[in-house]
């Protein structure tokens, strides 16, 4: 009965919603995109050319690590209980994860599983592991080190007690901070403490140096405090790190103080700040002033530092975090380049001490303001060695807002995102100001291929999973606005096989001709043309067209300022790495209030709404602007009262433009279809206009008439009375207007309390209220063949779906526990039933409603690839291993750390097989000591030690003959060359007697 009632009402004499039951509404989780809480870890592998991310638990989410490699290729490892991510680092081919509940987890790269979980007896401060070993080290709060064998998955016997508290048994507990192999040589560990660092050697099972930090009176440290000059004292310390050829040891300090030291005799060579030297000593260093005279500044603790080395190791620079005083607005990263080390051996300690006090070159790598960089991550180009900052060619930067932001290294050169992280990376890089989900047909979307210059590939890794193929229905491309002004669009698909992977970039700062106040408030592209509309919160519409850039690798002309009320041909503001994409077209600087509503049809109109109550209609195809008026001069004004009465005459309520949609049907007493323009507004009314040819060849807009609903438009959907089809203006609609086609059709229009079907411009129609919940957002969808309903997002945390023309319930979904409730009015819906809502701050969900009851699967892709080898681990020089540095090998570590009785992994196996075959290998050819060395590898550790003694000694022995022998030789070399000499003076002699007597 509703179903004939409102039907006549509506003017649509069918059931569109025929074929749809309850049993049909089930929900399908098929998508993540973004990350689901606050980053905390950001961790590169160079070998694999893996990205891992961690995240804290927060009421978005909770703690998980995800990995990403090429194009798509994403999988996520949740965390054995909730919690935060604390550190995070690849070994090999596992991921090891300390959480905040000090529980130490191993996944397994090859499996995406995890393989391990450990729960120490003491709080862990500090983790290290290196790719050439099956061991983790573990740094306790009370300074002990234990060893975790990641091949048997417990703890190993070795541990390494707490040698500052041996070496001062009065002090207090002192953690340890850090831990870090020697780049050449891993039997040589750097301990850091809080009160200082010690250089542990494996071989000898004794600590080799210690190195704490002392100011004595008088030294100002890199305290901006002028009283604490006055008393000696000793900065805690919070890194240590290792020079990438291990000739020096780096240690930063709680007072930002950077000190360099001398491993061999544990000297200071240089203690500086980022601006001062010599800190350490009475009468060095300065005092930073504050803002105001007679106030000092405080400085930003150190939070992360990284000795860089170029390919060449000696080549170095230092990168590191904080440290700056708090008044300077950018605080971004330090570089000091420092160049090329001085040989040590033949350096004087003046020219040591200069090197680090006046490096080549001291920068700031820039970052956004009011953020600060808290940790970064390095992307190595090969080598994981190093501590993974061996020849950098760029650096990862967490900001304290939880954002991330990519430059170059060792330049500092913003790096885009787009085609270079994966999409969810984006959605961070930096945060997303607004979405928009729209249809595009496969074949043009495959053709819309950018192209750009942009630097080598970061992330390499992985291989894609299969996903089923779905070649004829319209890609689902999301436009993501971000709060830099640029917008990325990508296929977010159908949980199918996505064959476009590559996102498209525009850069509104560019196109607008400014980088400040760039605050994008709505986003409108067309499916059929790929023409692309952005609407900005300061007022101006920019619209973008796909073309090809004549003037790529040419920087812009200055740009010109943008007329008010007009319309500014902004083609020339271009992005010189753009050869070819969307490009800027035209502008609009309206400057009425921030753009309410906006709507890029598939036929070369814009329409455009702001919060002033202005609406502008532009013609692209001049471009030039056919309509611009005020809400309040074409709608009907409010006319409800009210008993009470007032002394005064109330102010008008403000009315501007909340949706806008384009379509082609026949107007209520018209006898022809023509091009319709659809405004719904904040106080509820629908507003229709008739775009119409003149004799000029332009359009005109004319006003049609208008309707009154109960509250704010949220949706208008224009249908067809007969099929339900969409009438949308497409481009078949309009060129078929030529022939005088008629089209029967209805709006569909949904408030936030109701919803209203009716022939435009102001029938009344049918109209249904909802029940004490809100919508607030809708769309039309169908299911295959079956009919159309109107689908819904409601506060209760439902979808609901609404036959038509009846408007009665047919199923509903809950999406509370998949969505996020309060998001609900940015969801975008599209006709087959797939919702695109946020599900945090920085995380989008993918579901459809007309699903099977699939569950949510995002470890499908394949990460580790077992052809990609570990490259050899650096090792100590021939100089160093002849003057006697003892050098054992990661297999030596093996047995060292594990004891003679532990069965070998698999990564000694694999190496006893690599060493087999090259002892074969050598054999075939001259043996030599070298050859020797390396064929021994069954026998003990102590044996292995004393035969390279042995060897050691007798190379040196043999040396010496060779220097004795070379001492004769030389002398002798001498007698023969007086004989000669003496021989051609005797010849000379007789050579002039002969002559002189005629012989």
């Amino acid at each position: 009965m509703a179903h004939l009632l409102r039907g006549k009402q509506a003017g649509i004499q069918n059931d569109l919603s025929a074929g749809l039951g309850p049993h049909l509404f089930v929900l399908d989780d098929i998508k993540r995109f973004g990350i689901n809480s606050q980053i905390s870890q950001i961790a590169y592998d160079p070998v694999q050319a893996l990205l891992a991310v961690g995240t804290n638990e927060t009421q978005f989410g909770a703690g998980q690590i995800y990995v990403f490699g090429q194009q798509r290729i994403d999988v996520v490892l949740p965390l054995p209980r909730r919690a935060s991510v604390r550190i995070l680092q690849f070994c090999g081919d596992k991921i090891i994860c300390l959480d905040a509940k000090n529980d130490l987890s191993i996944f397994s790269l090859e499996t995406k599983q995890l393989i391990a979980s450990y729960s120490p007896p003491a709080k862990i401060s500090a983790v290290h592991s290196d790719p050439t070993l099956d061991y983790v080290l573990l740094g306790t709060q009370t300074g002990d080190i234990l060893a975790y064998d990641l091949d048997r998955e417990n703890l190993a016997p070795f541990k390494i007690p707490n040698f500052w508290r041996e070496q001062n048994p009065r002090a207090r507990l002192t953690p340890v901070v850090t831990i870090s192999f020697h780049p050449r040589d891993i039997g040589t560990l750097l301990i850091g403490y809080s009160d200082g660092a010690v250089i542990y050697s494996f071989k000898q099972n004794k600590v080799l140096k210690s190195f704490q930090y002392e100011l004595p009176r008088g030294a100002p440290g890199g305290d901006s405090d002028p009283s604490s000059i006055n008393m000696a004292r000793k900065p805690a310390l919070t890194q240590a790190i290792w020079h990438p050829t291990g000739t020096f040891i780096l240690t930063g300090h709680e007072d930002s103080s950077l000190v360099f030291w001398d491993p061999k005799d544990g000297r200071v060579v240089m203690a500086r700040t980022l601006s001062d030297t010599n800190v350490d000593k009475p009468g060095g260093g300065s005092t930073t002033h504050g803002v105001s005279p007679g106030t000092f500044a405080f400085k930003a603790p150190l939070f992360r530092i990284a000795w860089c080395a170029n390919q060449d190791p000696d080549d170095t620079a230092i990168l590191f975090s904080g440290g700056a005083p708090t008044t300077l607005p950018t605080k971004g990263l330090t570089l000091l380049e420092l160049g090329r080390t001085p040989v040590y051996a033949t350096s004087s300690w003046q020219v040591l001490s200069d090197h680090f006090e006046s490096p080549k070159r001291q920068r700031i790598l820039p970052t956004p303001a009011n953020a600060e960089v808290v940790d970064f991550c390095l992307i190595p180009r090969s080598s994981p060695h190093f501590a993974g900052a061996h020849d950098p060619i760029a650096v990862l930067a967490l900001l304290s807002s939880g954002e991330v932001i990519t430059l170059s290294f060792p330049s500092g050169l913003p790096i885009s995102p787009t085609n270079q992280l994966h999409p969810s990376m984006t959605f961070v890089h930096p945060f997303i100001t607004h979405a928009n989900l729209a249809p595009i047909e496969r074949t043009r979307w495959l053709g819309m291929t950018e192209r750009r210059a942009h630097g080598p590939p970061i992330l390499r890794g992985g291989a894609e999973a299969r996903h089923p193929l779905k070649r004829f229905e319209s890609r689902n491309i999301v436009q993501t606005a971000h709060a830099d002004g640029t917008i990325r669009l990508w296929d977010a698909g159908h949980g199918d096989e996505i064959e476009n992977e590559a996102l498209l970039q525009a850069n509104v700062n560019l196109a607008v001709g400014r980088y400040d106040a760039v605050d994008v408030a709505l986003v409108s592209l067309s499916g059929a043309t790929g023409e692309l509309a952005v609407g900005l919160k300061t007022g101006e519409v920019v619209m973008f067209r796909w073309g090809h850039n004549k003037n790529a690798g040419r920087e812009p002309p200055p740009p010109t300022q943008n007329t008010p009320k007009k319309l500014t041909n902004i083609t020339e503001r271009q992005d010189p790495a753009l050869t070819e994409g969307l490009l800027p077209f035209t502008l609009l600087n309206e400057q009425n209030g921030p753009v309410s509503a906006l709507k890029m049809s598939d036929v070369g109109f814009v329409a455009a709404g702001f919060e002033g109550g202005s609406l502008s209609v532009i013609d692209l195809r001049g471009p030039a602007i056919i309509y611009s008026a005020n809400v309040q001069d074409f709608v009907k004004s409010d006319k409800r009262g009210s008993f009470r009465r007032s002394g005064s005459q109330g102010a008008a309520k403000v009315q501007w433009p909340t949706t806008l949609e384009f379509s082609v049907m026949t107007l209520d007493g018209d006898d022809y279809s023509s091009i319709l323009l659809h405004v719904g507004t904040n106080l509820g009314q629908i507003a229709t206009f008739k775009l119409l040819p003149d004799s000029s060849g332009r359009y005109s807009v004319q006003f049609a008439g208008s309707s009154s609903l109960d509250d704010r438009v949220i949706r208008i959907a224009p249908l067809t009375a007969e099929t339900g089809r969409p009438a949308h203006a497409s481009q078949g609609a309009v060129s078929n207007l030529r022939s005088g086609i008629k089209v029967n059709g209805v709006l569909l229009a949904v408030t936030q309390s109701g919803v209203r079907l009716f022939k435009p411009a102001a029938q009344r129609g049918a109209h249904k209220t909802f029940d004490s919940v809100l919508c607030d957002s809708a769309a039309v969808v169908r299911y295959e063949e079956m009919g159309y309903a109107l689908l819904g997002l409601f506060g209760d945390g439902y979808a609901r779906a609404y036959s038509i023309p009846a408007l009665k319930e047919i199923g509903s979904v809950k999406l509370s526990d998949t969505l996020d409730i309060r998001r609900f009015s940015e969801a975008n819906i599209t006709s087959t039933g797939d919702i695109l809502a946020w599900k945090g701050p920085a995380e989008m969900a993918l579901v459809n409603v007309f699903g099977t009851g699939l569950k949510l699967n995002q470890s499908k892709d394949i990460l580790f690839n077992p052809q990609l080898t570990i490259p050899p681990r650096p090792t100590i020089s021939n100089l160093q291993w002849i003057s006697g540095t003892q050098y054992i090998t990661p297999s030596d570590m093996d047995l060292l750390i594990g004891g003679p009785d532990r069965p070998p992994s698999k990564r000694m196996l694999m190496q006893a097989r690599a060493d087999e075959q090259q002892r074969r290998a050598d054999a075939r050819g001259p043996h030599t000591a070298s050859s020797s060395a390396a064929g021994g590898s069954d026998e003990a550790w102590g044996a292995y030690l004393q035969r390279q003694l042995n060897e050691r000694t007798e190379k040196l022995g043999l040396a010496g003959d060779s220097m004795d022998k070379l001492e004769s030789n030389s002398a002798g070399w001498a007698d023969d060359v007086g004989k000669f000499v003496q021989k051609q003076k005797r010849n000379m002699v007789l050579g002039a007697v002969k002559g002189k007597f005629g012989f």
